[in-house]
């Protein structure tokens, strides 16, 4: 989860202090800072107003870094306060470039085009100012961290952003009862707390991880990649009912995937297409069974 990442980054703790984790993931950032013209602090603390706008992205341009490709190529997406949106489309359409760029992955370089978070310049802040000020990335496939324990991950994460909304730290004692009504409300066994972040997990209790990361944030934007990659038939059901727990009141949603069964389970409000770096197509779930029963010609794509 690259907002978890980042997050851990500004943490005043002497734990986060100390880990090595976190020492790296400080020098992930340094490596992502955009430029000292756009820079400013970062307003974490914004809240939108009912029925705004959360997340407005306008004409985005975006290359690779290293190669100069261009993959983005004029994005449009509006989505507001308690909607869930998806983006289908073939690979190397873009879609995860997008989401990667949104969240500041220095792989990526912005070229034109603005994104709005909660009527704040996205672009202005740092990918970890990002994830305080509440936009939440999930990996398509998360990575094991090891000699982190998740919940020492988890408490710092939830620390930075409680430093940046102005709210105190929890010690351990009132940490873990904070977390605990969020295990009990995602069904999740404790013991994923003692162990490392995401060390010999299951690729369904790697997805569960995200999703207990994304309830311990408590971000108003969450993006979702590929979140049913590798995943069974039960796995499935199982993150799918954790994220519907979590779709509650002001939250924005974006999931990125390819088939229609995650929509099944996780029923969103509009269905975009994308192609070659743009949003090309925009409807509502009947999008989505189209594309299952017919594939992209049925939509007119090839």
């Amino acid at each position: 989860m690259f907002a978890a990442t980042t997050t851990t980054t500004t943490t005043t703790s002497t734990t986060a202090r100390a880990s090595p984790f976190a020492q790296a993931a400080h020098r992930l950032s340094r490596r992502t800072a955009t430029p000292a013209s756009r820079r400013r602090a970062a307003p974490c603390a914004v809240r939108a107003a009912k029925g705004d706008i959360l997340l407005d992205v306008r004409d985005l341009r975006a290359k690779v870094a290293d190669t100069g490709e261009e993959i983005l190529r004029g994005v449009d997406l509006v989505i507001r306060e308690g909607e869930t949106h998806a983006i289908m489309g073939k690979n190397g359409s873009g879609k995860s470039t997008l989401t990667k760029v949104l969240v500041g992955h220095p792989a990526y370089e912005v070229t034109s085009g603005t994104a709005m978070f909660k009527g704040e310049d996205l672009f202005a802040l740092e990918p970890e100012e990002r994830a305080r000020a509440g936009l939440f990335l999930s990996f398509q496939s998360p990575i094991e961290v090891p000699g982190v324990s998740n919940v020492d991950f988890l408490r710092m994460m939830c620390n930075a952003r409680r430093v940046a909304r102005g709210e105190g730290e929890l010690d351990p004692l009132e940490f873990y009862g904070y977390l605990t009504p969020k295990l009990e409300q995602l069904n999740m066994d404790p013991s994923f707390l003692t162990r490392n972040v995401n060390e010999g997990f299951s690729g369904g209790e790697k997805k569960r991880n995200e999703i207990l990361q994304l309830a311990v944030m408590e971000s108003e934007m969450s993006i979702l990649d590929e979140i049913d990659s590798g995943l069974d038939v039960d796995a499935l059901r199982d993150v799918a009912k954790a994220v519907n727990v979590l779709r509650e009141g002001d939250k924005g949603l974006l999931l990125i995937t390819h088939y229609q069964r995650l929509l099944d389970l996780i029923h969103p409000d509009v269905v975009h297409i994308m192609q070659k770096g743009k949003i090309v197509q925009t409807g509502g779930v009947e999008l989505a069974t189209q594309l299952e029963e017919g594939g992209f010609a049925a939509l007119g794509r090839s």
